[in-house]
């Protein structure tokens, strides 16, 4: 079992990884995006868009790597969970869930909105070393449209209401698509949930697009914990790895 940090913080980033291409889909960058993500040494990553399997991908790009790309990220360093959302002719994407510490289960449950835009909640419960209380995370990426992303919030928080009344450390992390702003009004009405760059800086983190980031798309939310850090990585690497800015927080177990 891997040991928890002698600080006791939990350091957590999220990222839609746009299946490892680079913006505008010109190189496959999924070397450089690992290195990045060793660089920020985190204990949890939440990722979205990530290719579990692409025949395409293995035929035009030398870089590409065998197997997922959830389990090329982790190396041998995180264990991961992968749950498939859209499946398609030549293979199929869908969101992961990397961690430092053992995982007791996960599940992926089906939030899709319509057939033309498959959506999925991977829900993964992890054993942190030391913790009374096991941790909840949820990886999620929301629908484009408003009706969608409304529903999908609801399942979110039906799914989690009962951990929350029962004080356990949850975390929710993803692209939630809400240029309007509207999850984190439900996520704390409903589960008591927090923000990380509006609890730390005042206001969400702008993450899209990359190069020149304008929407406030990808978040953490959290509940049981204190944000000491929290972060939007801008500029070279970050920009150059997805059309999505990462985000990371250090979190202290409140």
């Amino acid at each position: 079992m891997t040991a928890a940090r002698v600080d006791g913080r939990l350091r957590v980033v999220t990222l839609n990884i746009h299946k490892g291409l680079s913006q505008f889909n010109r190189r496959m960058v999924i070397h450089e995006l690992r290195d990045g993500l060793d660089a920020l040494d985190p204990d949890v990553v939440f990722l979205q868009e990530v290719q579990g399997l692409n025949r395409r991908f293995a035929l035009r790009f030398a870089a590409c790597p065998p197997g997922g790309q959830h389990e090329f990220l982790a190396g041998g360093r995180l264990q991961h969970v992968y749950a498939r959302n859209a499946v398609y002719d030549h293979g199929h994407h869908g969101n992961a869930i990397l961690s430092r510490f053992p995982f007791v289960s996960f599940e992926n449950e089906d939030i899709s909105d319509h057939r033309f835009e498959r959506r999925g909640l991977l829900h993964s419960v992890v054993a942190v070393p030391g913790w009374r209380r096991n941790l909840h995370c949820v990886c999620v990426h929301l629908s484009l449209h408003e009706r969608g992303r409304s529903r999908q919030l609801e399942a979110i928080s039906g799914r989690l209401e009962e951990l929350a009344e029962r004080e356990l450390p949850i975390i929710v992390a993803g692209d939630f698509n809400d240029w309007r702003q509207r999850a984190s009004s439900i996520l704390e009405r409903r589960l008591g949930m927090t923000e990380v760059s509006h609890a730390h800086l005042g206001r969400a983190a702008r993450t899209f697009p990359s190069l020149l980031p304008l929407l406030r798309l990808d978040r953490i939310y959290v509940r049981g914990f204190r944000v000491a850090e929290a972060r939007v990585h801008r500029g070279r690497p970050w920009s150059l790895l997805s059309d999505h800015l990462a985000v990371s927080a250090v979190l202290e177990r409140g």
